[in-house]
């Protein structure tokens, strides 16, 4: 679809780079400037902030813990490294989702918009919006592709418990790229009293800069809490990439700092080699998916690949904008955890710092792991990694996975 040009020069502030943009139907064009005039005027007004910064430190737990981890340090076997984790997994709702959900929320509220539509993968941003609309006083209805209803039950049931309304999208592969193009059908059909609350850094402007907006708050309190806790900068920013909030907004206040290196790690699923993965940034080509131009998993005509990672989460084959043009600059580094190593980093975490993390999140401690295997983590490095998102929507899939691996040993 051709870009649609913006008004106002609008178009600079809609790409990273070359990423980024508006590929979408004329008829979405008036509602993404609307949504995104409220949110450079909120953002800009000190009031918008008091009332969100009081709701986060009242309602969702903000600033999250900064938790050292010297077990899972050791297990590492590098003399002198230390690990500190981002502990996203005590918000409320049980994920960093919440940081958005609720900033959407009070804009969509500042426009007189009575109904809230989303999508959701692994559910968390589902349960996220969900809480907010209860918060605000606000119907939803949250599209859920019909496999990850199936291994996210109890965020399903979350979710209606909280008010929402559930749809099952069974179309394409059942999964969260399905979701959205629901979402935006409905979106499109409601405009007049409906908000798009869009959970990643993917998607037409202003989405992406947006959900970065709302998420580098946690790398924001986390570059605060390491300084005062050691007194440098961390040597290695890890992070989970799916669509990419929670990397990009742990990355984001760091990007200016050179000597930190910033390191997503996407799903690799059961192996690159099989083709069934979801590792967008390490495979990927540049390409337009859900409304902007980034790097997805598309064969030679443009057809977007299917995927597979064990985390509903992980599953998507586009990555924000932000992330593509950050890539292609060389300020992140991209890798891959497959479904076995991180449902190691699930059990090795566990076991070493007590917490059980999502899936999501393990492929974050997978690679560690593997970089300290690999001799690719120097004495004294200071490594400060991002938890996502709690493990309970995983438990079943994570038993079943790793009874299975233990009885193959």
């Amino acid at each position: 679809m051709p870009q649609t040009p913006l008004r106002d020069g609008a178009l600079d502030s809609a790409r990273f780079g070359v990423f980024g943009g508006r590929y979408v139907p004329e008829g979405l064009m008036a509602a993404l400037a609307e949504v995104e005039t409220a949110h450079q005027r909120a953002w800009a007004e000190p009031a918008f902030h008091r009332e969100l910064d009081q709701l986060l430190r009242e309602r969702v737990g903000r600033p999250t813990l900064l938790h050292s981890a010297p077990r899972l340090a050791r297990a590492l076997g590098v003399p002198g490294v230390r690990v500190f984790l981002k502990r996203e997994d005590m918000a409320h709702t049980g994920a960093h989702k919440i940081n958005n959900a609720l900033g959407q929320g009070l804009l969509a509220a500042r426009l007189g918009k009575s109904r809230l539509v989303a999508e959701t993968g692994a559910g968390q941003h589902g349960v996220a919006v969900a809480t907010v609309s209860a918060m605000l006083g606000l119907t939803c209805v949250i599209y859920m592709g019909i496999r990850d209803m199936a291994r996210q039950q109890s965020n399903v049931v979350q979710m209606r418990l909280l008010g929402a309304e559930v749809r099952a999208v069974r179309t394409g592969d059942g999964g969260v790229k399905a979701a959205i193009t629901e979402a935006v059908r409905d979106w499109v059909a409601h405009t007049e009293n409906t908000h798009f609350l869009f959970g990643t850094v993917a998607g037409p402007a202003p989405y992406p800069r947006m959900v970065r907006d709302h998420q580098s708050r946690i790398g924001t309190e986390a570059r605060r809490q390491v300084l005062a806790a050691t007194g440098q900068l961390p040597d290695h920013v890890i992070a989970c990439v799916g669509g990419g909030s929670n990397a990009i907004g742990m990355f984001h206040p760091f990007t200016g700092d050179p000597q930190v290196r910033l390191i997503g790690v996407e799903a690799g699923g059961r192996g690159l080699h099989t083709g069934e993965h979801a590792a967008t940034l390490s495979v990927g080509t540049p390409g337009e998916m859900d409304g902007s131009y980034s790097y997805v998993l598309q064969d030679h005509e443009g057809q977007i690949a299917q995927t597979h990672s064990i985390a509903a989460g992980l599953d998507y084959p586009g990555v924000g904008p932000e992330l593509s043009h950050l890539k292609d600059i060389g300020r992140i580094e991209h890798a891959v955890a497959t479904d076995a190593a991180a449902l190691r980093g699930l059990d090795t975490l566990c076991r070493t710092e007590g917490i059980i993390t999502a899936l999501e999140s393990a492929h974050a401690v997978g690679h560690l792991l593997e970089l300290a295997e690999q001799d690719a983590l120097a004495a004294n490095t200071l490594i400060l990694l991002c938890l996502s998102g709690r493990g309970d929507k995983d438990l079943a899939i994570a038993a079943e996975l790793l009874d299975a691996g233990r009885s193959n040993r």
